[in-house]
């Protein structure tokens, strides 16, 4: 055999060879979906009630909709300490021995969607993967440049209340909520309102009534701007802990995730620079 002919087929094995290590590993398909918190929008009025008519069928569009990303885990906003108290709920809630509406906090969307979500996949748990210190967006009272995070947090305002009051109201039903605020434009909006334009404020105070509240030291309150966004960001590192050793217990390669909606973009993040993940976007579902 020619030389030539020995090495143009040593180098078609090695294009061969180097196209075949190139191709993707079979990564876990995670899709992250962002919720204003249901139990906060009743506001005991029966229209805004979950469990009226209309949000009820809502729910049932939002779970079918999920339900077609067909899941093998479902991660809720609960805290793993939790696991066994939520495994004898959902039990109970998929032998009909449990009505949400007779359960205290059965009206938000960890039970109306994760558990109805569980029941219609026929899963044996839901996962609890939250760390459990929150902090509250208005934690942050003043300081140098406290204006830059007060713009932030006024846009916000006005883009979400509003939605919240039509829902309540079912102007807006809670599947086209829902898609909305899962939207870019709405999880950049979230997203830099806490990890990115706090840092702006200096030598600034936090409010005591605020959720996550401890007294600033010097230093702490030169950078409170920092400190407020690192209170956010070391709670979603924990929640992030969780999500892969909860993965890795399981070997689950299709999740469906569901936290508050400004946890999304961080989560997100990290997610993305996570080889082993590929994250599946909600819109292509809730759409």
């Amino acid at each position: 055999m020619k030389l030539s002919v020995i090495i143009t087929l040593i180098v078609l094995g090695m294009l061969g060879f180097s196209s075949q290590a190139q191709q993707p590993n079979d990564k876990i398909q995670i899709m992250l979906v962002g919720y204003a918190h249901w139990g906060q929008l009743d506001d005991g009025s029966e229209q805004a009630s979950m469990f009226s008519p209309a949000k009820q069928e809502s729910i049932e569009q939002l779970t079918s909709s999920i339900q077609n990303f067909d899941p093998e885990m479902i991660m809720v906003e609960l805290v793993p300490e939790e696991q066994k108290w939520c495994d004898s709920l959902f039990n109970l809630y998929k032998k009909d021995k449990l009505k949400l509406k007779d359960f205290e906090y059965g009206s938000g969307e960890t039970y109306q969607v994760g558990f109805r979500l569980g029941k219609a996949l026929k899963l044996q748990h839901i996962y609890g993967i939250d760390f459990d210190n929150s902090t509250s967006q208005s934690l942050l009272k003043s300081g140098v440049h406290y204006e830059k995070f007060e713009e932030q947090l006024k846009l916000l305002q006005q883009k979400a209340r509003p939605m919240g009051k039509l829902v309540q109201q079912d102007s807006l039903s809670l599947y086209d909520f829902t898609r909305e605020i899962n939207k870019p434009e709405m999880l950049e909006l979230t997203h830099r309102l806490i990890f990115n334009l706090p840092a702006y404020v200096q030598n600034g105070e936090w409010d005591e009534n605020g959720i996550g509240y401890h007294q600033l030291d010097q230093t702490e309150k030169q950078y409170a701007g920092a400190e407020y966004i690192s209170l956010f960001y070391n709670r979603n590192l924990k929640i992030y802990s969780n999500i892969l050793n909860t993965q890795l217990e399981t070997g689950a390669r299709r999740i469906y995730l569901q936290m508050g909606q400004a946890h999304i973009g961080v989560l997100k993040d990290l997610l993305e620079n996570n080889p082993n993940y590929e994250i599946i976007d909600p819109l292509t579902y809730i759409n």
